[in-house]
């Protein structure tokens, strides 16, 4: 079942979002101050998407309504139960990209499609996955790994202790020193 926990943990994983408190129990997850999420005690994500994107999960989702502000629509709510992981994930990422400044969106974009060995000096062996998240969030080189801690790595989805592991035996390799 999807849970508030992985609409956060989805929505914190990108690129310059902030979580912030909007009520009794109420959580927005902002980037660069403009709302793309939320979710309140009655167990309703709000995605603020734009049209096409909302006309989407209304047609693949019965239980979504319009959400709009006065009279212009601005995106969709729905049971959080009622939308599996994979598509809360897409959407919440959807969302993001809508609201995100240009320069953000393009860098997420362009990551989409960073292949392993192919970016910066990233080793080839952490794999595509773990080459995308680093991408997703800026990270392009070893040197900007060193920046980084381990736990932080893991916390980023797609960067799993095998990556963690390989990404720590090439900065030493290079002279770099990996951060705690």
């Amino acid at each position: 079942m999807t849970s508030f926990a992985q609409l956060r943990r989805t929505a914190l994983s990108l690129p310059a979002t902030a979580e912030r408190s909007i009520g009794a129990g109420a959580k927005s997850f902002t980037v660069r101050d403009k709302r793309f999420a939320s979710m309140g005690n009655d167990d309703h994500v709000r995605l603020h998407l734009p049209a096409a994107d909302a006309d989407e999960v209304l047609a693949a989702h019965p239980t979504a309504e319009r959400l709009t502000r006065g009279a212009a629509p601005i995106g969709v709510r729905l049971p959080i139960a009622d939308i599996n992981g994979q598509q809360l994930n897409h959407w919440v990422r959807r969302a993001w990209l809508a609201h995100a400044p240009k320069r953000l969106a393009a860098q997420a974009e362009a990551a989409d499609t960073a292949a392993a060995g192919e970016v910066g000096d990233l080793p080839k062996a952490i794999g595509s996955p773990a080459t995308r998240a680093l991408a997703d969030v800026g990270i392009t080189t070893l040197a900007q790994v060193a920046e980084v801690s381990g736990t932080e790595l893991l916390a980023m989805h797609g960067v799993g202790p095998k990556a963690v592991r390989l990404l720590g035996e090439a900065l030493i390799a290079t002279g770099h020193r990996p951060k705690g």
